[in-house]
């Protein structure tokens, strides 16, 4: 244990009574270096916020770049400036007709605080509908829609008047009703084990959404810029949401949310009463660099089907009796274990062979394969064998 590693723990707050505790020197590419100079292949990315890999080069020049010139100079929404509009046009014009402006925030659980509020100004209700097992956030208002009641019982009071469904359950739909500001689900399930919505699912709860003057928010924060294939998840289940949240990997590593709407929705933040959604930080100009940077490069990877022939790759080397199942899409993957302890030990054994690997909130049996979009195929062949011997090796 070296001084730092006591500090970590003496001075730092831990979410979690057993941290993975590696320490970082440096990051680059697809590799984490500890302070001894090991490298460790990383197929987590930052739990999906660095789909570009580490200090790729032409965001560490854009982020210099705009260092240069400026930092933070005013509280969002009042000054011009060149990094934030550029991105929000050039983020526009990937969206759908409905989706004409973005709010841009510090993460994306305040991303998701923002379209909870402007989704009930804009219906004048006030229920909420989430799906069992989501998660959206830590804040107070994602606190309140998260699918685990035994992770908002020791928070109460939270905010009222929200329901959930079951996810991919289609006889949940009808609890949809004319009392519904909007409904909000992951497109892919994060937390409950890489769930992907089956057939229509997705459609069938927009339409309703539709029929009862509910707002359907799609919460891409993890599935969005490229992890599952497309640049956002919802291209690929044909429909449109009317609130889009994203976060992670939009700016490669920097803290960063954000949240589309059409111009209509989002014009109600600026009055009735004025400064309804205000944000200090959101919009920074070093992030915003960082994240016109990223969508230019994420857009480049997703006009090709690599990221599916990855996903494949994985699929055909990790067989192995003690996987169950590998869950997900695109570079979104889980394997299933027999058991909670079993994942864990693998996860702790994938890292003593130098490969980074993760667990999931709420499926405790599995562990998180969510690598870069631009690893290669040597890497992945490097870190499926890493996963197959340590798995031989298991109890």
């Amino acid at each position: 244990m070296s001084i730092l590693s006591d500090y970590f723990h003496q001075y730092l707050v831990q979410t979690t009574p057993f941290p993975l505790g590696l320490e970082i020197q440096k990051a680059k590419g697809s590799y984490l270096y500890d302070h001894k100079g090991k490298a460790y292949l990383d197929f987590v990315s930052g739990v999906s916020a660095c789909n570009l890999g580490h200090r790729h080069p032409q965001i560490n020049r854009a982020i210099i770049n705009q260092v240069q010139s400026y930092n933070h100079v005013m509280v969002y929404g009042e000054f011009i400036q060149s990094p934030v509009v550029s991105y929000g046009k050039r983020l526009i014009d990937c969206l759908p007709k409905n989706h004409q402006k973005l709010y841009p925030t510090n993460s994306g659980t305040e991303a998701m605080e923002g379209a909870l509020k402007l989704a009930k100004k804009a219906t004048n209700r006030s229920q909420i509908i989430s799906a069992k097992y989501c998660y959206h956030g830590s804040t107070q208002g994602a606190l309140s829609i998260l699918g685990q009641s035994l992770n908002r019982n020791p928070f109460r009071p939270l905010i009222p008047g929200n329901q959930q469904i079951r996810f991919n359950r289609f006889d949940d739909i009808d609890m949809i009703t004319t009392q519904t500001a909007a409904v909000v689900l992951e497109t892919v399930q994060g937390g409950a084990g890489f769930i992907v919505p089956r057939k229509d699912y997705l459609k069938k709860v927009w339409k309703r959404c539709h029929d009862k003057g509910a707002l359907l928010i799609l919460d891409e924060i993890q599935t969005g810029f490229g992890r599952i294939g497309t640049l956002f998840g919802f291209e690929q289940f044909d429909v449109i949401p009317d609130l889009l949240v994203i976060g992670k990997s939009m700016a490669s590593g920097l803290p960063v949310g954000g949240f589309t709407a059409s111009a209509k929705l989002m014009d109600q933040l600026n009055n009735h009463p004025p400064l309804g959604h205000v944000t200090t930080f959101g919009g920074h100009p070093v992030v915003m660099a960082s994240a016109l940077k990223t969508l230019e490069l994420i857009l480049n990877i997703t006009q090709t089907n690599i990221i599916i022939k990855k996903e494949s790759l994985f699929r055909r080397l990790l067989v192995h009796e003690k996987i169950l199942e590998i869950r997900g899409k695109g570079l979104m993957l889980a394997l299933i274990l027999p058991s909670e302890k079993q994942a864990q030990r693998l996860i702790r054994q994938c890292m003593e062979h130098q490969l980074i690997t993760f667990g999931l909130l709420w499926e405790k049996a599995a562990v998180r394969i969510t690598p870069s979009l631009i690893i290669s195929t040597k890497e992945i062949k490097k870190g499926c064998h890493i996963i197959l011997h340590c798995l031989d090796k298991l109890e």
